[in-house]
């Protein structure tokens, strides 16, 4: 995967979007290990629209930290549409944010099953008004898929703030 994108300017352009809203934003990432907050925490100024995020890798932190019923993980994997909404629904309200962001994958090369191969990704956003989740099938080596994970949740966000 190259790399051509600019993923600092991505963070500052959904950044400048919360500032100008008044919102702030919490990330809840399992496969991404914190690399969206990371790109948001690059921009001087986050602070005024970052709140925080949670790394919620395994099921456990997943259901303790972000509140996702554990019967949605036995019935439909971590890695899943409703899990991947209830991480986005979970941080916004454990952080007290007006948008959440989540992304729940087999970043790879290992943890595929035969309906969920490597590159399966999940990303929720929720905001009072936006709820939603895209399903996404990358086809990048471990780190390409995670810097594609989070440069589209990020393009999420954007688009929530403008939906809302």
């Amino acid at each position: 995967m190259t790399h051509e994108f600019d993923p600092i300017a991505l963070a500052a352009e959904a950044g400048r979007l919360l500032a100008a809203r008044g919102w702030m934003l919490a990330t809840a990432e399992s496969c991404t290990g914190g690399l969206i907050g990371h790109w948001i925490t690059e921009v001087p100024g986050s602070s005024v629209y970052y709140v925080g995020g949670v790394v919620a890798y395994a099921d456990e932190a997943k259901a303790r930290l972000l509140g996702v019923p554990t019967q949605e993980i036995c019935a439909h994997g971590a890695v899943s549409e409703p899990v991947a909404l209830a991480m986005a629904q979970g941080v916004r309200a454990a952080l007290d944010a007006q948008i959440g962001v989540s992304v729940t994958g087999i970043a790879g090369p290992t943890g595929a099953v035969p309906t969920k191969p490597v590159g399966t990704v999940f990303i929720g956003v929720a905001t009072p008004t936006v709820q939603r989740v895209e399903r996404h099938q990358w086809p990048h080596d471990r780190s390409g898929n995670k810097v594609a994970s989070a440069r589209r949740a990020l393009e999420m966000v954007i688009e929530a703030l403008a939906e809302s």
